[in-house]
């Protein structure tokens, strides 16, 4: 957890990577995207917490087709800014048996917590599992797996911004920062 004015200090030496007019934007074709492929399965919606909540929030109202919603809490990185082993905090309320399952996180980042959630919700019965992605980080090399959806992509570089965070801050700002290289 940094202070007050440790976070600021992150946030004024940041470069601007996409506005929040763009972040908006993105989230209203994604949601056109989803809804085109999926207003005909009911599914259940499954948001990824924390990091998702933003996207989550946003992208919810304007899916124009009746759906379930849950959340489940996994995380590998804890407000560190690597990843580590996996951590299960909450699983799904809402039995995914025979349910078409749509997973929403806010980055695709290797790819490692995405593959084991769609691991686990087939393995409990899921009929179809799909995934969208607010963002998806471009790190050069193969991932376990790949996101139906996909917003924005991103440079390998560490982002925060839009339900993203640094050391657990900046999850709130609307468009999305990234430290400087």
């Amino acid at each position: 957890m940094h202070s007050s004015e440790e976070a600021k200090k992150i946030f004024d030496t940041a470069e601007q990577i996409f506005s929040a007019d763009e972040v908006s934007r993105t989230v209203k074709r994604m949601a056109a995207d989803i809804t085109k492929a999926l207003s005909h399965r009911y599914p259940l919606v499954l948001s990824i917490m924390g990091g998702a909540v933003v996207f989550t929030g946003q992208l919810l109202p304007l899916l124009e087709f009746p759906l379930n919603f849950d959340y489940l809490h996994v995380s590998r990185y804890d407000n560190k800014t690597s990843g580590g082993k996996i951590n299960w905090k909450v699983s799904p309320r809402e039995n995914v048996q025979n349910r078409v399952v749509l997973v929403l996180d806010d980055i695709l980042d290797e790819g490692i917590t995405l593959a084991a959630i769609r691991e686990r919700v087939m393995d409990q019965g899921a009929t179809a599992f799909y995934s969208a992605v607010f963002a998806d980080k471009d790190i050069a090399r193969s991932k376990p797996i790949s996101a139906d959806f996909v917003g924005i992509v991103l440079p390998n570089r560490y982002v925060f911004g839009f339900g993203m965070d640094i050391h657990g801050v900046w999850r709130n700002l609307p468009a999305i920062y990234a430290l400087k290289e």
